[in-house]
């Protein structure tokens, strides 16, 4: 399995690379997010939203989806909360929706990601150092890490 590495030294680098990620977007694309609280999962989603037009991204977490107009829709989920449910809220009807899905704590649901995705996984290495760990599943994907990090 492919991987590749990025390390981020402040939030403005976050941001950079969540950019560069949106300007290969296409639609039904899913990404990933997993990480420890804190590691820049929504600061990710924010940046990848403001390159769509998007300004007003809050992180999900009650609500579980929120649905955003821009140049595509998004739809950011943050499934943390059913890590030990059965509760079926049907995200796997978001990804053919022809909008882009972001999913944080993508783990807690991993039997339900399609089979083609993009795993960003966050690591803290220091009070503001990253490492990113992209994962790609799928040529297209595989793509955009090579075009884009």
């Amino acid at each position: 399995m492919d991987e590749y590495k990025v390390v981020t030294h402040n939030e403005n680098e976050t941001i950079s690379i969540a950019q560069n990620i949106e300007s290969e977007k296409f639609q039904n694309m899913v990404i990933c997010l997993n990480g420890d609280l804190g590691s820049g999962k929504t600061l990710f989603t924010k940046g990848f939203a403001n390159a769509m037009g998007i300004d007003d991204v809050t992180s999900p977490t009650f609500t579980i989806i929120k649905e955003y107009q821009g140049e595509l829709m998004l739809y950011h989920m943050d499934v943390y909360r059913l890590e030990d449910s059965n509760e079926e809220i049907g995200v796997e009807e978001y990804y053919d929706r022809g909008g882009v899905t972001i999913i944080e704590w993508s783990d807690m649901i991993r039997d339900r990601l399609p089979k083609e995705r993009l795993e960003i996984k966050f690591v803290i290495t220091g009070e503001n150092t990253r490492t990113l760990v992209f994962t790609p599943y799928g040529e297209k994907y595989r793509n955009i890490c090579e075009s884009a990090l």
